[in-house]
This record gives structure tokens, sequence and C-alpha cells, in this order.
């Protein structure tokens, strides 16, 4: 399996499923390091993140890194691939504690780099809109994309999800 991979794509798009059967497919197990929070009173959330985990099932390892990516990576770098859902929201927490995420991004990039066992990242692509009405949703998306970008250059391949279909974008020689 290739060591690093970005799978990207729009809501609903299909790369969660995509990336968990490519993190599951070399021994039928895997880590799952989630990214999301539940707020309080956040009843949506704690749904979707139900529905994930029973989508799952018992294969899978589960590891919470709503904000140290680097140390969760570092702490399950061992024989297991990992799988991280989703960056956006770690962005999105990052944001939300008025962390330098500029510089939590360029860490995560050399800790990339490092990682021994592979490891697959999902991240949504947001920029492929109309320019959002207000400051704090454009410096989202551009704090989105500088971070895809960043993500993209250190992974070994990237992916595009389209209605559930993989399009490569950045090649190696595995596939799906």
């Amino acid at each position: 399996m290739t060591r690093s991979i970005l799978i990207t794509g729009g809501a609903r798009s299909g790369k969660s499923r995509l990336a968990e059967r490519r993190a599951l497919a070399p021994c039928g197990r895997a880590i799952y390091i989630a990214t999301a929070e539940i707020y309080e009173g956040d009843e949506e959330m704690a749904s979707r993140i139900a529905e994930h985990r029973a989508r799952r099932g018992e294969c899978w390892q589960n590891l919470h890194a709503p904000r140290d990516l680097g140390a969760a990576l570092r702490a399950s770098d061992g024989e297991l691939p990992r799988l991280v859902d989703c960056l956006t929201l770690w962005l999105t927490n990052l944001l939300l504690d008025d962390a330098d995420w500029s510089a939590e991004v360029r860490a995560l990039v050399q800790e990339i780099a490092r990682q021994r066992a592979p490891v697959i990242f999902v991240s949504n692509e947001v920029g492929a809109g109309i320019v959002p009405e207000n400051q704090l949703a454009r410096s989202f998306r551009d704090a989105a994309g500088w971070m895809n970008q960043a993500v993209a250059e250190a992974c070994d391949e990237v992916w595009l999800a389209v209605a559930g279909y993989p399009v490569k974008v950045k090649p190696n020689e595995h596939s799906f």
C-alpha cells in the first residue's frame, strides 16, 4: 500500500467510504483517527458520528484526535494502516481555538514524511463553489484550500471522490 494518500471531495461525495475501503485492503484491520468533536446540544453531529461508527464495525481501532493530529499519528505509527477523517474538521477545531492553523499544517506535513505505516487523509474540497458572503466563511475556505494543497504535496497519492467514484489526481503505481 502507498505510504500516504489524500482523498478529497465535496460533501457526500463518497470520500470516507473510499478511504475506509482503501485502509482495510491490506489486512482487513485499520486505525480510525477521528477529528470530529461533539459540542453540547449538537445531536445531529452525534448522530453522524454514530452512523460512521456503525458502518465501520469491529475491524477498526478508534483514536480521537480533534487537535493534536501529529501526536496521534506518532502514537499509531506501527503495522496497521491509519485513516484520518477528516482534515477539515481538524482545521475547524484549530480555528475555533484560535490556534495558529498554518503552523499546525506545516507540522502535519513534516509528520507525514516521518510516518512508516500507511496513512490516508480525508478532506473536504470546499473551494469549488461561489465566494462566501462573509469573512469567516471566506477565511475558512481559504485556510482549507491552503491546507489541502500542502497535504496533497506531502502525500504520495491524491484522489478526488466524485459521486462515490475515485478520480486519480496525483499518480502513484497503486490504485483502488
